[in-house]
């Protein structure tokens, strides 16, 4: 056992996740698998950040955690503790997962739905990978693919803001936001809407943004089945007209990190934009570059 940090998971930050990252890799050779306790508030970040800086991992990096504290009469923080253990102990377990209340759900795809309950993550727009009952565990599904050899990531550039549109809101702020980050994630209405009539014209704000060579993702503030903005013309013309990019069945959360990582890596919009659509850990399924299928590596 290694105390990394001892910090609310409130105050975790990219540094963090890349501290995490790196001490995982220095101590990678000496384990079978790896579980991290972490606090709920921003476990499902931490959880898509691990999943892009440590890829192609053969072996089971879990990380969980518990709405009551471990000391309480009442908690889940054994059973959390112990289902992680578990299912790290599995064999064939590749790949980093999220262990919470009897599931586990790749790191990806996990996002805390409640507040309050034991029953706290959820897997969005995929299946559970598995679910545990003691010492009875039922996989459905891999986090990675078994070729490749595991390959760390050091690098992160946490510019990236995510913006919720809300009726009213006016279209100057792409441009303050513009002036002070990288990449704005969108949480469109709908399956990606954006608004562009009368005087709140978002679209004008979007030519602005992509000219000066900012990364735009739209995605949808509705939960489930992610955005498709080509459906209507309030989506249409925006991802037809410039150069942006649709986060489709990806999670915010999963969205957001990976854009961190990939500006880790380039900012050059052709290849931002193959990277982020190629499959991560099951991130994304219902994307593809012109002339792929839906859902190609």
């Amino acid at each position: 056992a290694i105390q990394v940090l001892n910090i609310d998971s409130t105050n975790i930050q990219p540094e963090h996740w890349l501290l995490i990252a790196r001490t995982i890799e220095d101590h990678y050779n000496q384990y079978d698998g790896f579980v991290i306790c972490h606090g709920t508030d921003t476990m499902a970040y931490t959880a898509a950040a691990l999943s892009y800086l440590i890829q192609n991992s053969p072996k089971p990096i879990v990380i969980t955690g518990a709405q009551k504290p471990i000391d309480l009469e009442i908690t889940d923080a054994k059973t959390n503790l112990l289902d992680s253990l578990r299912f790290a102990s599995r064999d064939g377990v590749r790949g980093v997962y999220l262990v919470f209340d009897g599931k586990a759900i790749l790191g990806t795809r996990a996002r805390k739905i409640r507040s309050k309950s034991y029953s706290a993550f959820e897997s969005i727009n995929y299946p559970v990978a598995a679910f545990i009952d003691e010492n009875r565990i039922i996989q459905y599904v891999d986090g990675e693919s078994r070729d490749g050899t595991v390959r760390f990531y050091e690098n992160l550039k946490p510019s990236v803001f995510v913006l919720k549109l809300i009726p009213g809101m006016e279209p100057e702020i792409l441009q303050y936001i513009g002036e002070r980050y990288d990449a704005i994630i969108i949480e469109s209405y709908g399956v990606g809407g954006i608004p562009f009539y009368n005087k709140r014209n978002f679209l004008s704000g979007l030519e602005n943004l992509t000219k000066k060579g900012k990364i735009v993702v739209i995605a949808t503030q509705v939960m489930l089945e992610g955005s498709d903005a080509e459906v209507y013309e309030v989506g249409y013309k925006a991802v037809n007209s410039y150069n942006v990019l649709q986060a489709y069945d990806m999670t915010v959360e999963a969205a957001a990190v990976k854009l961190m990582w990939i500006m880790g890596q380039t900012r050059d919009f052709e290849t931002v934009k193959k990277m982020f659509y190629t499959k991560v850990s099951q991130d994304i399924l219902a994307g593809a570059l012109p002339g792929e299928t839906a859902g190609a590596s």
